[in-house]
């Protein structure tokens, strides 16, 4: 018997691994956080599995499905929103199977902000204006911030921010970011990146509160922060490809 923690990917379906799938399809009992899961991500669990929706469940319940599993035997499809390894609350539940003997294997997803970059058409890490990409949040009601991992800490290397949780919050947000960044520095927010109802918003520090609380966004949000993300940026081209610049692959400079 094993848990399978599953990477369900930003929320289209079509982004799921082909392992991801197949894993679904094949494990009797399928545990999924339907809050940021939608439903067609575990629509193809066998017939008669065991699928419960955890959103409303506590850690001691899902464990409790678990240890049952276990029992008799069952693999379980633990299925979570983007890469599991990010906000994934999977540490508190492995420390629980280890202690259990309960054997289990990550399956990785498609992250939120890779998603939210497709919808944008646009790289993330731009030659000499950004290449680094800090993913963090903010703490709101959710556990707190470790000493030191602030926004402000992090405002100061310039690169491009990805916060989660922080949607609620875009005053503080402001606030801290815009002494590092500009007033005028890009955001944007994507909303349900990859759903059907998906929405982007571009805006910049100065605006981006009046745009999101008009669009009446709320929760599912992810906030993109930094001047890579200026539409009609002007850059200097990636030295891979330059003729003029050998590498491994292509020893010899062109002439």
């Amino acid at each position: 018997m094993k848990v399978w923690f599953i990477g369900a990917g930003p929320g289209d379906p079509e982004l799921l691994t082909l392992k991801a799938q197949r894993l679904i399809r094949a494990c009797p009992v399928c545990l999924y956080a339907g809050s940021l899961v939608p439903a067609a991500v575990v629509a193809e669990a066998p017939d008669g599995a065991r699928v419960m929706d955890t959103a409303s469940m506590t850690l001691d319940e899902t464990h409790a499905e678990i240890v049952a599993a276990r029992d008799r035997g069952d693999d379980v499809a633990r299925v979570h929103s983007g890469d599991p390894s990010l906000y994934g609350a999977i540490a508190e539940q492995i420390r629980r199977l280890r202690a259990e003997g309960i054997d289990y294997e990550i399956v990785p997803g498609v992250p939120a902000y890779a998603a939210a970059a497709a919808a944008l058409g646009q790289e993330l890490t731009v030659p000499e204006v950004a290449q680094s990409i800090v993913l963090t949040r903010v703490a709101m009601k959710s556990t707190g911030m470790p000493p030191g991992e602030t926004l402000e800490n992090f405002a100061r290397t310039g690169a491009t921010l990805a916060i989660h949780l922080g949607i609620r919050a875009l005053r503080e947000i402001e606030r801290v970011l815009i002494p590092h960044y500009g007033a005028d520095c890009p955001v944007i927010v994507a909303y349900r990146a990859s759903w059907p109802d998906q929405m982007i918003l571009r805006g910049t520090l100065s605006d981006i509160r009046e745009k999101v609380r008009a669009a009446k966004i709320t929760r599912t949000a992810l906030i993109l922060v930094g001047p890579a993300l200026q539409a009609d940026l002007d850059f200097r081209e990636s030295a891979l490809y330059d003729p003029a610049i050998p590498h491994v692959l292509r020893p010899r400079a062109a002439r």
